[in-house]
């Protein structure tokens, strides 16, 4: 396996959304998974506007997160338009809170859960900035996590 601390190193501070861009699909042509990963969990970082650490900025992470996936899955650019309307009409922690109070889980918690970041869901949200969030809230999206077969004690907590 080659070694790739240097590109890693790269994306690390990359600040340029078209070259993790194109990093991201060289990687995945040349099956090289880590930089590939490596470079997403970078563009999702920088993507957001909103400061991070706030839960602004992880809404938003993981809403770049699913359209990338989607865009990726389609083959062709995806938004996702009526959560984006939403948010525009009510915000990102009611939208939050409305993921996890629904009845069943949304369709990208699926798909983030099926590819092992569970700390992208907006569940993990909550919990992250519980304080934010009445207790039935965050005790429903502890119940969908665990319910999922996710270790909620092993999420990263705000500030990780």
């Amino acid at each position: 396996m080659p070694d790739h601390a240097k590109i890693h190193a790269l994306i690390a501070v990359s600040e340029d959304v078209d070259k993790l861009r194109t990093w991201i699909a060289n990687a995945r042509k040349e099956k090289q998974q880590d930089i590939e990963e490596a470079a997403f969990r970078r563009l999702i970082e920088i993507l957001p506007k909103e400061a991070p650490g706030t839960v602004e900025h992880d809404f938003w992470r993981t809403i770049h997160a699913f359209e990338h996936m989607l865009t990726v899955e389609r083959g062709k650019t995806t938004r996702l338009a009526r959560t984006r309307q939403k948010v525009a009409r009510v915000g990102e922690i009611d939208t939050l809170r409305d993921w996890a109070m629904g009845t069943k889980s949304t369709d990208g918690f699926t798909m983030i859960i099926e590819r092992n970041m569970p700390e992208l869901t907006g569940e993990a949200i909550v919990l992250r900035h519980g304080d934010l969030f009445d207790a039935t809230v965050v005790s429903a999206a502890r119940k969908r996590l665990e319910e999922a077969g996710v270790d909620v004690s092993r999420l990263p907590r705000r500030g990780d």
